[in-house]
């Protein structure tokens, strides 16, 4: 491997990200050169701690908390902590300031934006002309069970179609279409606007799980007219463990747009304790109980490791990692059983790459004791994620040839990681 470490040094010296890896705290025993003493490579369930945070959740916990206490919410900007993170969030995602606000889980969010979709189009409870919603088949299970929600809350059908079969399967009577920006098994990106041209074609309203996608390549939700869109912080945006979840709302549906989530914080005069409902302006209607603030200030610190970042640099990365990694995994992993999942066209490739291979939880395992941190998906991929922000090539050789040790000593069959006792 010692030419494939020269040539991703060679690499790494080229990369105009190479700054931002110093914003993480990553376990690594030296910079210099590829070593397997805490390469990062989860595909992406939750991205590695960002600098900036410990101190920040410190001095949320002992001086906004601890000395301030209910002041903060209005000196140190609690209140308007979920609008202000969404600023920060939607330039990652394409989208100009007040459309996106921060709270809830994605689980919620779907649901919220799913519903206000429906509604958009069908007056609430579904009808003749618009009685059907379109979801993802190949979807992360928890937007499925949303979807299934949601449509029995409108009165819709719901129709799983494959990304491909959307276009036809559209039809008068679709309301809205719940698709997947990334697949989140194979790292198949999906073509966001052409199928959100399809869906508003029809006269549908389009709703994308930015998940696996933001933080990692440019989206462009205002320039391809996305309705809504979802996502979770905890991936690529390295929010952190349970990190709340955002909404977005194009600005020309704010004004008609209804949540089935009518909560406190949404209400147009939330201290008012008013008996009846009346939705707030804007975003700021998507909002529904008190934000968690330890929470939602760790993200915005942790987004400041995107400050000055450019995302097609970000997309210039991510697909330098992602092609160096199927290079090496066509000539030393095929030969030894793995068999890569992940498109080779970059239009069609997020920044993850997933290989098949018969013990696949062995192999994720077994390279965990390595310390090579990827992650298995049922029911046969190893998955493995490459944040852009501090994933180096030289960490793709070490992940390679990690994976290539571990089969070649069978350590996959061996019980201690052959045999299922977590859920990863």
């Amino acid at each position: 491997m010692s030419e494939l470490t020269v040539r991703a040094v060679e690499l790494d010296a080229a990369d105009e990200l190479a700054g931002t890896r110093k914003q993480f705290v990553l376990d690594t025993v030296s910079d210099r050169a590829a070593d397997a003493a805490g390469v990062y490579l989860d595909g992406n369930s939750l991205g590695a701690l960002p600098a900036a945070v410990p101190g920040r959740v410190d001095d949320v916990v002992r001086r906004q908390w601890g000395a301030l206490r209910i002041r903060s919410w209005d000196e140190s900007g609690w209140w308007t902590a979920p609008e202000r993170i969404g600023d920060r969030i939607a330039p990652l995602v394409g989208a100009a300031a007040g459309q996106i606000v921060v709270g809830d889980s994605t689980s919620v969010n779907v649901f919220k934006a799913l519903v206000g979709a429906v509604r958009l189009v069908s007056g609430g409870h579904g009808d003749e002309a618009r009685d059907e919603i379109l979801v993802d088949a190949t979807t992360f299970p928890t937007d499925g069970y949303i979807a299934g929600s949601a449509a029995r809350m409108t009165g819709c059908t719901l129709r799983p179609v494959t990304p491909a079969e959307v276009p036809g399967a559209l039809s008068a009577r679709t309301a809205a279409v719940l698709l997947n920006h990334v697949d989140y098994r194979t790292g198949r990106l999906h073509d966001l606007p052409s199928l959100t041209a399809a869906v508003h074609a029809a006269g549908a309203v389009a709703v994308w799980d930015l998940c696996h996608s933001a933080g990692a390549l440019p989206v462009g939700l205002d320039e391809h007219g996305v309705d809504l869109a979802v996502g979770c912080t905890y991936k690529y945006l390295n929010g952190g463990p349970g990190s709340p979840a955002y909404v977005m709302v194009a600005r020309r549906h704010q004004d008609s747009v209804r949540s089935p989530l009518t909560g406190w914080t949404g209400h147009a005069r939330p201290f008012a304790m008013e008996e009846t409902y009346e939705p707030a302006p804007g975003i700021d209607r998507m909002r529904t109980g008190t934000p968690s603030m330890l929470s939602l200030l760790a993200l915005e610190a942790a987004l400041t490791a995107f400050d000055g970042v450019s995302m097609n640099d970000v997309r210039a990365k991510s697909l330098s990692l992602t092609s160096f990694f199927l290079d090496l995994a066509d000539e030393v992993l095929v030969p030894l059983g793995f068999e890569p999942v992940t498109p080779r066209s970059p239009d069609e490739r997020g920044s993850q790459v997933s290989l098949r291979h018969p013990s696949a939880y062995g192999v994720v395992q077994a390279l965990m004791a390595r310390r090579v941190i990827g992650d298995y998906r049922e029911p046969d991929l190893v998955r493995l994620g490459f944040a852009p922000l501090y994933v180096r090539h030289v960490d793709v050789v070490v992940a390679v040839s990690e994976l290539a040790a571990v089969v070649a000593a069978g350590e996959q069959d061996d019980p201690q990681y052959a045999v299922r006792t977590v859920v990863t």
